[in-house]
């Protein structure tokens, strides 16, 4: 159901920067940019005065988990680079309250795999559920493991030993959802915080997105709560999911794991059956195994322009080479290089450093790559990410891949591509969408270091939903 538009006053930017040292007024009506150069505002028109401050189209992320990022802003930290070894595990989980405490983003080189009698010994006043930071494993104390076989019975993914549950929870969290009896979460929190960083628009990755997930974020941005334009991909039920203003349909989403590969022939007819839905494909590839299986499909299938892969972690040349061939884009997570380089570096051997999250080689080569930032699995905050882009460093300081560095221009690029079309970089010309990031200085300022801290004004759809001075 939607909601009848609003009628929004016209915006008018005197003397914006739009490209290097090029100044001039936007005028905004609507949802649109009507005009740029020489501008009468309206009588009736809201006057930003940029003084040469950059405008910018408004940053989308290529790759987002909403729901899951409402959850981890409502959780503790439990992985590094806040946690990073068994005593300080302990005081996350050892906080006072009542009901759950929801950890998240742990990492096994904080005290390896826990089981229920580790958390037991860590928090046993209350029932612990800790996510690890990849999101595909739970790990729960004994309270918790109590609450949730009360009254549902133990799915396959919840581990046995010896004759007791381990406690450890793997790739159920349909399951563990309807045992929680969860609810879909408020999306304001995690709206409100993107606008801030300058963010007009998302693209969800959930691979079980289904027609109840897609009622919901309708809801959201009908009430107000989430302002971005969304590309909402998923399941193959999506399919019967009728686009609305907002809310666009998108890929189908297969979320490859190395050690289960799915079903070739039923793999392919999936692929087949989101085309027919006039949808691409989007395959979550972290490993070359990953890789090979997804470049495999598409040898078979072909390539559509809405096909992508998701991460591409680690591309050897060789299949760098194949990717070239076939035309298939890669949404990377910049952002990574920071936040995990280190435990990359001390896990991978060195022989394949060169082939993580590659970005200056593969744009030299040809490869269309744009930025997503996996939240909550990674840092939301795109300004970091093109910071990590830019430098190639470390939280501890090492320089990771220092060839595969981009320019501030580049990685602002990533956030700047069409979300159909990912080889295109929106422009600030009219007829196109009022979705806009005013910063509060020239570019040739901004990107000696680029912060969020620098966005003044976000425009989503015609609608100012951030002022850095309110």
């Amino acid at each position: 159901m939607s909601a009848p538009k609003p009628v929004l006053r016209p915006i008018v930017f005197r003397e914006a920067e739009i490209a290097d040292g090029e100044t001039c007024d936007v005028l905004v009506v609507h949802d649109e940019i009507v005009a740029v150069g020489s501008v009468n505002p309206p009588q009736d028109a809201m006057v930003v005065d940029a003084n040469g401050a950059r405008l910018l189209p408004g940053l989308h992320d290529h790759h987002i988990h909403v729901a899951a990022s409402v959850a981890a802003m409502q959780s503790v930290r439990c992985g590094p680079p806040e946690v990073t070894d068994l005593k300080g595990l302990g005081q996350a989980l050892g906080r006072p309250g009542e009901g759950w405490l929801r950890g998240v983003g742990y990492h096994e080189s904080v005290a390896g795999l826990p089981d229920r009698h580790l958390l037991d010994e860590l928090a046993s006043h209350r029932p612990v559920r800790v996510q690890h930071r990849s999101g595909r494993m739970w790990f729960f104390n004994s309270a918790g493991l109590d609450i949730l076989l009360a009254d549902h019975a133990p799915p396959p993914g919840l581990e046995r030993q010896a004759g007791e549950w381990t406690g450890r929870l793997f790739d159920e969290d349909s399951w563990l959802r309807s045992a929680l009896a969860a609810t879909p979460p408020v999306f304001d929190a995690v709206g409100g915080a993107l606008a801030r960083l300058g963010i007009t628009g998302l693209t969800e990755m959930s691979p079980a997105n289904a027609l109840v997930e897609a009622g919901h974020f309708a809801a959201q941005m009908v009430c107000g709560a989430l302002p971005q334009r969304v590309v909402l991909a998923g399941s193959l039920a999506l399919g019967e999911w009728q686009p609305q203003d907002r809310l666009a349909l998108g890929p189908f989403k297969l979320h490859l794991h190395e050690a289960h590969f799915p079903d070739w022939d039923e793999t392919l007819a999936a692929i087949r059956a989101a085309r027919e839905q006039g949808r691409g494909t989007a395959v979550h590839c972290v490993s070359e195994a990953e890789l090979v299986f997804t470049l495999g499909l598409f040898a078979e299938l072909g390539v559509t322009k809405l096909d992508r892969i998701e991460h591409g972690s680690v591309i050897p040349d060789a299949l760098l080479e194949t990717l070239l061939h076939m035309g298939l884009p890669v949404v990377v997570q910049a952002g990574f290089v920071e936040t995990r380089g280190d435990q990359y570096l001390a896990d991978i051997p060195q022989v394949e450093w060169p082939w993580l999250y590659r970005l200056a080689s593969l744009q030299d080569a040809g490869l269309v790559i744009a930025g997503g930032s996996d939240s909550p699995y990674g840092g939301a905050d795109p300004w970091a990410a093109m910071r990590s882009a830019v430098e190639r460093m470390t939280l501890a300081g090492q320089l990771f891949g220092p060839q595969e560095a981009l320019s501030p221009e580049r990685a602002l690029a990533l956030y700047l591509a069409d979300p159909f079309d990912l080889g295109r970089i929106r422009q600030i010309e009219p007829g196109v969408a009022a979705d806009l990031c005013l910063l509060d200085r020239p570019w040739s300022q901004a990107r000696d270091i680029l912060l969020a801290q620098r966005v003044r004004m976000t425009v989503c759809c015609g609608t100012v939903v951030y002022r850095a001075d309110d």
